[in-house]
């Protein structure tokens, strides 16, 4: 590099030897699989003639639809940049972007519901929303998350990045991953138990999202925080099947507040709050 070579010279010219450290190029952030701890999932990057270079599509297997409303979680610490649904610009349909440390960004799109906000802070491993199929107006298309790892703002697809997980490149063009994505930020599937899927979200702005949740009998309704995390503060969750009493959970609570569930066979209301924040549903999912 003739910069680093003109300041050797001059050094040496006065007599001093000094030691000038290489150029390194910058580390990109830790990335895990952008789902909760342990859940094995496969990618395929060369199974749609609209992927560029290393973009993933992830699904677990089975019915076409088995993983419609399975949670997506942050891959890495970063700011929401993007969260909302594209309209005709894209194909994305729901999509959520993250900006990382040293200009890298993760692109998580076609999501069922979305339960973050633009311009809020995320942790690794919080839920952003729910696998789905949206996309642009005429395009159908089978749930999937579609996922993208890019490095600057700008230059796509030349910015795409191959993704690693765990330390590990991905070994493409198909690979099934175990998510290394555990931390103490909680599924709500997993708090609601064995079966239930993601069927509504609610955003408490940046405090924290109401779930709601079905699992082909019941409902359940989780109040997750996104703030404050570990620390007992103020936070409720309640469901209230269509002729039925409100089931409430409200109290002081580090990270959820929940589940609270039963047989809903009609409509139903629910909702939650923290942070100062609460949404409150019409009757509704009839």
């Amino acid at each position: 590099m003739r910069l680093r070579s003109v300041l050797a010279a001059g050094v040496l010219a006065m007599g001093t030897v000094a030691f000038i450290p290489p150029l390194t190029a910058s580390a990109a952030p830790a990335f895990q699989v952008p789902f909760p701890c342990n859940q094995v999932w496969n990618g395929n990057s060369s199974n749609s003639s609209a992927h560029e270079s290393y973009e993933l599509d992830f699904n677990r297997g089975g019915s076409p639809t088995a993983d419609l409303g399975d949670t997506v979680v942050a891959a890495a610490a970063g700011t929401v940049r993007t969260a909302a649904h594209q309209g005709s610009t894209n194909g994305y349909g729901n999509l959520v972007k993250i900006e990382h440390s040293e200009s890298y960004f993760t692109y998580y799109a076609h999501l069922n519901t979305i339960a973050v906000t633009a311009g809020q802070v995320v942790s690794r491993g919080q839920s952003i929303g729910s696998l789905g199929n949206t996309s642009k107006p005429g395009n159908n298309i089978t749930p999937h998350l579609h996922f993208e790892v890019r490095q600057g703002a700008t230059g796509y697809p030349g910015n795409i990045r191959r993704a690693v997980f765990n330390g590990s490149t991905f070994a493409y063009p198909d690979a099934n991953v175990t998510s290394r994505n555990c931390s103490t930020n909680y599924d709500p599937a997993a708090v609601c138990g064995s079966g239930y899927k993601v069927i509504d979200t609610a955003r408490l702005s940046t405090a924290g999202a109401v779930d709601l949740l079905w699992n082909g009998t019941r409902n359940c309704v989780v109040t997750l925080k996104f703030t404050s995390l570990g620390t007992p503060t103020a936070t409720s969750a309640y469901l209230e099947p269509a002729g039925a009493v409100r089931v409430t959970d409200s109290g002081s609570f580090g990270h959820y507040a929940g589940p609270v569930s039963a047989v809903s066979p009609n409509c139903i209301k629910w909702g939650g709050a923290h942070g100062g924040a609460s949404y409150n549903s019409p009757s509704e999912h009839c």
